[in-house]
């Protein structure tokens, strides 16, 4: 699945970004921000209107604002769920 299609509050882990369908230097800001294979993130925020843009996600302590087209670029798988 790609990570706009997270449901809001989900945590997942970031398995593969496609870095060739992204601008260079929206793809080096992204890389900067510790978006990366391996990432750890939740979805926070979806827009509400038209396209639903942006979304927002947490990683780490930062909340990043993210546009979907973005977002597609990203193969996650959802986190599982640790049993006490």
């Amino acid at each position: 699945m790609t990570l706009d299609q997270l449901p809001l509050g989900a945590a997942a882990r970031i398995l593969s970004v496609d870095w060739q369908a992204l601008v260079p230097e929206e793809a080096q800001r992204l890389r900067a921000l510790g978006i990366e294979d391996g990432a750890e993130v939740k979805l926070a925020y979806r827009g509400v209107f038209g396209a639903r843009d942006p979304i927002a996600i947490e990683i780490g302590r930062m909340t990043v604002a993210l546009r979907r087209v973005h977002a597609r670029a990203m193969q996650v798988e959802p986190a599982r769920v640790q049993v006490p």
